[in-house]
């Protein structure tokens, strides 16, 4: 069987790479691993997560905060099988759409482990023993990243568990100490503490979220913090003991010092993820990679063996969902003789509790390191009318522009519904925008995007509502 591109892994970036490069007339397949589609993203990470999120937070409202409004609704009981399912169903919806994208855009599917067999050939090795080979111009690795371990700590995927047996916990745990204060581990203590749930996050850096802006993350901790969740900055993880009642984890100081112990029913282990390229055949073929064991591209994606490419977690950059999409749209209209082109100044962050956390372009951290000058202007969402009048006024926005150009080089936000607030500034970002072009624009109300709004004008110190 010969095509004109073969992408290995239809994670967000695979899948996305093969239906554009159909779209500009390339003969595609794909090889895929799992049964389903999606890759991690939407099997075990980004869709099952965020319909627990979403689960969670209702369940919280109702237990917490409807009487606030008016509405009394007793007690909710807790049904988690239930949640599950609905859990299952967000997954299975997902997942069967991009099969059936597949099938709409004639991108053929091959079932099983891919590996580079040489120069224009895949290998398609089926979990029967069967296997398939595919010869093909162009070769895309997506094959995205899998949970980095901890040393000395086995996952078992019922005590001790990574992200994926987060989210298939059959009941709520009492204590759940989450190692590791990321994206992933914020997010999935936030589920099951709204679930009742005692979480204790620790983590070795002396801040959560790094990263990220540290103003941000200073006041997103102090806020998780009034919400319950307990934090351990500074800390490392010296061992992890299974017993029948769960887990003893000894901590003690990152600097060193004297230890003790932690008792919790579930450990989840969130310290990071690594490029998944075991089996590949990248060793045969001379594929080269990093000291980080991502491999090394140029700025077409190409790695230094003509005709296989590499784009979403395997390279170099954020291991996020939407910057794999894009490059996998790019390397597409690379090989058609298109100019594809990705902007990794301006690719959105977003950490998904509540209230939500979201960024994009540069921190204050970053101008500084770098020694440019620039402007900030801050508005909180205590000053915003719609936040006050739905009861959400924690967080605020961040916005960093250039001292002498005005040019956005960041913006960052922590409130409700920032996941979407941060598209404004990304869309105005990406057409170069200054601070005034955000400050001059109007902005409905109440809604809000008017804090957005105030706070490009802060840049200049002439915030209205503050």
């Amino acid at each position: 069987m010969s095509y004109d591109l073969v992408v290995i892994g239809t994670g967000p970036g695979g899948y996305v790479c093969a239906i554009r490069a159909a779209q500009l007339g390339l003969r595609t397949a794909v090889v895929e691993k799992r049964a389903t589609h999606g890759g991690t993203c939407l099997n075990v990470g980004c869709i099952p997560s965020k319909a627990l999120l979403h689960a969670s937070e209702a369940f919280e409202e109702a237990s917490k905060h409807f009487p606030d409004l008016g509405i009394d609704v007793g007690t909710p009981k807790l049904d988690l099988k239930k949640m599950m399912s609905f859990k299952a169903e967000g997954v299975a919806g997902n997942t069967k759409g991009v099969e059936f994208l597949l099938k709409k855009n004639k991108v053929d599917t091959f079932h099983g482990t891919g590996r580079i067999a040489g120069a224009g050939r895949v290998e398609v090795l089926s979990e029967d023993g069967g296997n398939q080979m595919l010869e093909t111009k162009n070769i895309v690795i997506a094959t995205g990243s899998d949970v980095a371990n901890l040393p000395g700590i086995t996952v078992d995927e019922k005590v001790v568990v990574s992200s994926t047996g987060a989210l298939d916990l059959d009941k709520v745990p009492k204590k759940l100490l989450v190692i590791g204060a990321g994206v992933i581990g914020l997010e999935l203590g936030s589920v099951w503490r709204r679930l009742g749930a005692e979480v204790t996050v620790v983590e070795y850096l002396d801040r959560i979220l790094p990263g990220m802006d540290g103003e941000v993350g200073k006041q997103f901790q102090r806020i998780l913090a009034k919400q319950g969740m307990e934090f351990r900055l500074s800390t490392k993880v010296t061992g992890v003991e299974v017993g029948k009642k769960g887990a003893t984890v000894t901590v003690q100081p990152a600097a060193g010092g004297e230890g003790e112990t932690l008792q919790a029913d579930v450990v989840l282990v969130c310290i990071g993820r690594t490029p998944y390229t075991e089996g590949l055949g990248l060793e045969t073929v001379g594929v080269q990679k990093d000291e980080k064991g991502r491999i090394h591209v140029d700025s077409h994606f190409a790695t230094n063996v003509t005709g296989i490419y590499a784009i979403g977690d395997v390279i170099a950059g954020p291991m996020l969902a939407h910057k794999a999409e894009d490059e996998g749209v790019a390397v597409a209209e690379i090989l058609a003789g298109q100019s594809g082109h990705v902007n990794y100044e301006v690719i959105p962050n977003v950490v998904y509790t509540f209230p939500e956390v979201a960024s994009v372009g540069r921190t204050e951290e970053e101008l500084k390191k770098d020694g440019i000058a620039y402007n900030a202007g801050k508005f909180p969402f205590t000053a915003n009318g719609r936040a006050k009048a739905n009861g959400t006024t924690d967080g605020f926005v961040k916005v960093l522009a250039d001292a002498q150009s005005d040019r956005v080089l960041g913006v960052h936000i922590v409130g409700a519904d920032a996941g979407n607030l941060i598209a404004e500034v990304a869309v105005a970002m990406e057409f170069g925008a200054s601070s005034e072009d955000i400050a001059r624009t109007c902005h409905a109300h109440p809604t809000l995007t008017e804090a957005v709004k105030e706070a490009a004008l802060a840049v200049s110190k002439r915030a209205i509502h503050v």
